[in-house]
């Protein structure tokens, strides 16, 4: 068997899904009997920090997701009473996605778990400095990603 050449490039990508699938793991524990899984947590968070009411192709563009994907999780958030549809006046046919009090307080509930659990562990070893950095090079690379769709 020939020695295949690692690039770091291809050992960041690896690591950034090892990472990925290590957050939503943690996202799923932290969250297990609240009614969220780390899915359904990530959309009421987009949608919750989204300045204006956003559509399900909004939060499927800007999370990486299929809008079908968004669709029945918002299908799905709007049945347990976590988030309502609303008429939207710039198109008809692709409603406006809206946290209501019980989304907003599952929202708070996951972060306020996602905070005790694990912010500070994370920042006892990553540095606000390196925290901005990351999130700067991440943001290149989700761009570039993106530039491509």
């Amino acid at each position: 068997m020939q020695a295949r050449e690692t690039r770091p490039i291809d050992e960041l990508i690896f690591e950034i899904f090892r990472v990925n699938a290590r957050l939503l793991s943690a996202g799923d524990e932290a969250v297990k009997d609240t009614g969220l899984t780390s899915a359904r947590w990530q959309v009421l968070g987009a949608v919750a920090l989204a300045p204006t009411a956003p559509t399900v192709a909004e939060i499927a563009r800007n999370m990486g997701l299929t809008r079908q994907a968004v669709q029945r999780l918002a299908n799905e958030m709007v049945a347990s009473k976590l988030l309502e549809l609303k008429a939207n006046p710039r198109h008809q046919r692709s409603r406006l996605m809206i946290l209501t009090a019980e989304g907003q307080t599952a929202y708070d509930e996951a972060l306020h778990r996602w905070r005790r659990d694990w912010t500070a562990a994370m920042e006892e070893i990553l540095t606000e400095s390196e925290i901005t950095e990351t999130m700067r090079r991440l943001r290149r690379l989700r761009g570039l990603l993106q530039s491509r769709d």
